[in-house]
């Protein structure tokens, strides 16, 4: 096996820039602060120059980045531009995506109508000229150039063949391969020899690009070797064969594959497998390098029927009522019980079970609103020794105001944030079950597939419902390398609904399927959505065209001032009761039913526990008084008499602890009872009693023996326990984690732009070079070495360097740089009359050379 010699001259550039640099030079201010809105990440720092910005710009993280936020069309656009030569013309590349008018096209691809072709023809402009927007693509139109890592990372290989499916160049399938092998290959294929290796790789390539001579040769192939390429025509490129690097000629040649192998229709890509040349590939499938190519977004096709949008929105509006409903009650609950935080944080299974249990939901919602609430700020960990999960003090302040502004809070919130309480009991990275309100259910992807998949929703006409389904088709065409990591299968864990997604064609769903299923569940859930149709409310919430609470006001159910007392102990709440009405009677009595009427019962325990927040009978007599609808029942009245009556006539406070009544009968009836003695009771005078355990357990066991103790302080008063005394310190709703830099403001923009020019035009201000000294090393910086490499691989210029190696000796290189690649250049010396490499850190300058 030989080196290959210096790569051949390309014919010259057309008409236009030189440099991606000299083309951001000819672009107006404007335009320059639309290319830095749309790819943030160039402004960290800001460039010093227009040389350094079309370094970055070329940089393989900024322009993949840049790749994933194109939608299908552009993307396929920029892909054929990959597989074409460098310099293609909008032509060459209509007719890539569409195959030439009169070539029958292969039977596995997709069929194109006049219409289509047209479509793809109006669509195309479009597509070019977001992808010079946004420097993906420079050159005059007749000469359309990739920036470097943007071929490199779209540009087909063996390895990755792509979303095309194609293999590489003849020419890069034949990189290293002995001279003597290539003309073998040409004979074989019925072409004359060549003086010289890169020639006859230059012949190969035409014969396969020549319709008319490429299916006279494969008119002579044995049919199982045409088989055998059209399994290979769509991808993947590549098979596998033993010893796939033989020497094989056209006489020696005995199975399809050698003939094939012969012929270099198919070319060795390692010594077990070989790869199908790109040029042979577009020839079977009739020059299209897609089987399926979308100029135009598929538009969501709901198969509901559309629903009157009253409907919706009172649907919404009530569901907007529970969830809020719902989180104050979470809350409510927590700040009387708060449940210890996990060491790795997040909940623990058992607390989300018994959450789950008193909300009455599945552990899947209760998560939902538990991350809810935790996204908005009203939830967060205690910061205490033994940390626990408590309401912040903003979940005060959130009570005091009205529904309509407190749900406009939870739908801000869930709408950004990055947490998916989805994926709460599903396995992570180590098959281990993630925790709600763990460190472990954020994804970036997250908002934006939200806005995207309500946006769509937003654009149908109003009432229409839409299933995930029927969204995911054009979901995947505005962003279709934005689909986030591949699950296997779908499961119904971690889904709000409780049920599974449907699975795309059969095969694993990627995150944003997952999300966009999750989205449309949550956002019924939340009252986005009413009956699978967004609401007014929601429309307001995206457009930021009016404010959505004023939309959910009107909407919403009046909250009543009243209840109806019933004579079996029970309170009605014929609808949603005012919020302090609510919190007052959920004091007093316990919640035994919730829907659409809400059914309150006085127990003794309930009643008590009035009485231990501080009211007396007189005030529970006079508040249920005012109102109930009906009179105060005569069971009731008795019941609140009879607790209040024995409340507070045992004492417990703190010795170790005590008890003490005025009554010693009372005292000598607890101390005789068998039930108390866990206690260890001992009589210290005839109206006190102490006891060896403390004064909560000491409560507690009295209560469940009938009694209704009050406990009392040192000073000998009645202790008062209020129901909202757990709270957190101030804290801030936590912040989504960002998916890539924050888009820039107008001022940013426009001072970046401003520095830019004034950088580019100190550095371009003296551009004459002295002539080469051959005794001095060539010195430029590092910026202008990349950039200056850079373009003499696109443009197949000799470039003369300095080069220190690795022992510190210096020397001066005429080159021919054939790619420039992760902090190394690939280039052909002609001092060593070789093919090299050499790092990028280690060359001092460049300088061109003239012809």
């Amino acid at each position: 096996m030989t080196t290959q010699q210096g790569p051949q001259r390309t014919a010259k550039a057309p008409t236009g820039p030189r440099t991606l640099a000299e083309e951001l030079r000819s672009r107006a201010d404007d335009d320059l602060a639309a290319l830095l809105r749309s790819r943030p990440d160039l402004l960290n720092p800001v460039p010093g120059d227009l040389t350094q910005l079309a370094a970055r710009l070329s940089s393989r993280a900024s322009a993949l980045r840049a790749l994933e936020r194109l939608d299908r069309f552009t993307l396929q656009v920029a892909e054929a531009l990959a597989a074409a030569p460098d310099g293609a013309s909008p032509a060459t590349v209509r007719t890539l995506l569409t195959g030439p008018a009169k070539v029958k096209p292969h039977p596995g691809a997709t069929p194109l109508s006049t219409a289509d072709r047209a479509a793809v023809a109006a669509a195309l402009p479009r597509a070019l000229t977001t992808l010079r927007d946004r420097a993906l693509l420079w050159g005059p139109d007749n000469g359309l150039r990739l920036v470097i890592a943007a071929r490199e990372a779209l540009a087909p290989t063996a390895a990755n063949p792509g979303r095309t499916g194609l293999g590489p160049t003849l020419a890069d399938a034949t990189a290293g391969m002995s001279p003597a092998r290539i003309q073998q290959l040409l004979v074989s294929a019925g072409q004359p020899a060549t003086p010289d290796p890169v020639t006859a790789v230059a012949a190969l390539a035409a014969l396969l690009t020549d319709r008319a001579r490429c299916d006279a040769l494969l008119a002579t192939a044995p049919e199982p070797a045409l088989r055998l390429l059209d399994r290979l025509v769509w991808g993947p490129p590549t098979g596998t064969v033993p010893d796939a690097t033989r020497p094989v000629t056209a006489e020696d040649a005995q199975s399809p594959v050698e003939w094939l192998l012969a012929r270099g229709l198919l070319l060795p890509s390692s010594p077990g497998s070989v790869v199908l040349p790109r040029e042979l590939a577009l020839h079977l499938r009739g020059g299209r390098t897609h089987r399926l190519v979308e100029p135009v977004q598929p538009e969501p096709a709901p198969a509901g029927a559309p629903r009157d949008p009253r409907a919706v929105d009172s649907a919404a509006a009530g569901q907007a009522y529970t969830a809020v409903r719902t989180v104050e009650e979470l809350l409510d609950l927590w700040g009387l019980n708060p449940p210890p935080t996990l060491r790795a944080g997040g909940l623990g299974v058992r607390d989300l079970k018994r959450t789950a249990q008193a909300l009455e939901s599945t552990e899947q919602q209760a998560a939902f609103w538990l991350e809810l609430a935790y996204t908005a700020g009203l939830l967060a960990p205690d910061g205490e020794a033994d940390e626990r999960w408590c309401p912040t003090p903003a979940y005060d302040t959130w009570l005091q105001r009205d529904t309509a502004d407190r749900w406009a809070l939870l739908a801000a919130g869930w709408l950004a944030a990055t947490r998916v309480p989805a994926l709460a009991g599903g396995p992570d990275g180590k098959g281990k079950p993630r925790a709600a309100l763990g460190p472990e259910l954020d994804r970036t992807l997250a908002p934006s597939v939200r806005r995207a998949a309500l946006a769509l929703l937003a654009e149908l006409p109003p009432g229409t419902p839409a299933t995930a389904d029927e969204l995911l088709p054009t979901l995947r065409w505005q962003r279709p390398l934005r689909g986030g990591p591949i699950t296997a299968q779908p499961t119904t864990t971690g889904h709000p609904t409780g049920t599974a997604p449907h699975p795309a064609d059969g095969q694993g769903r990627d995150l944003r399927d997952d999300l966009t299923t999750w989205t449309l569940a949550e956002a019924e859930l939340l009252g986005i959505t009413g009956r699978g149709a967004l609401a007014a409310p929601a429309r307001a919430l995206l457009t930021a065209e009016a404010d959505p609470a004023e939309v959910l006001a009107p909407l919403l159910p009046r909250p009543l001032d009243h209840v109806i007392l019933q004579p079996d102990l029970t309170a009605i709440a014929p609808g949603p009761l005012l919020t302090p009405l609510a919190q007052a009677l959920a004091l007093c009595a316990d919640i035994e039913s919730k829907g659409g009427a809400t059914v309150y019962r006085f127990t003794p325990e309930s009643v008590r526990r009035a009485l231990d927040a501080g009211r007396g009978a007189a005030d529970l007599q006079a508040f249920l008084e005012q109102h109930s609808r009906t009179p105060v029942p005569q069971p009731l009245s008795y019941l609140i008499d009879d607790v209040a009556r024995r409340h507070g006539i045992l004492r417990v406070g703190a010795a170790s602890s005590y008890l003490r009544c005025d009554d010693p009968a009372l005292l000598s009836e607890v101390l005789a009872d068998r039930r108390s003695a866990d206690l260890r009771l001992r009589l210290l005078a005839p109206t006190v009693l102490a006891a060896q355990a403390a004064p909560d357990l000491l409560l507690a066991t009295l209560r469940t023996m009938g009694y209704a103790p009050a406990a009392e302080s040192a000073e000998g008063d009645v202790l008062i326990t209020r129901p909202d005394s757990h709270r957190t310190p101030p804290r801030a709703a936590p912040t989504p984690v960002p998916d890539g830099p924050p888009t820039p403001d107008d001022t940013l923009l426009a001072a970046a732009v401003k520095a830019v020019r004034a950088g580019d035009r100190a550095a371009t201000a003296v551009r004459r070079e002295p002539a080469p000294d051959p005794g001095r090393l060539p010195r430029t910086a590092a910026a202008e070495t990349l950039a200056s490499l850079q373009t003499a691989v696109l443009l197949g210029e000799r470039m003369w360097i300095g080069y220190l190696n690795a022992e510190g000796i210096a020397s001066q290189r005429i080159i021919d740089p054939v790619k420039v690649e992760g902090g190394f250049v690939t280039a052909f010396d002609h001092h060593a009359d070789e093919l090299r490499t050499f790092a990028l850190h280690r060359i001092t300058g460049v300088a061109e050379l003239e012809e």
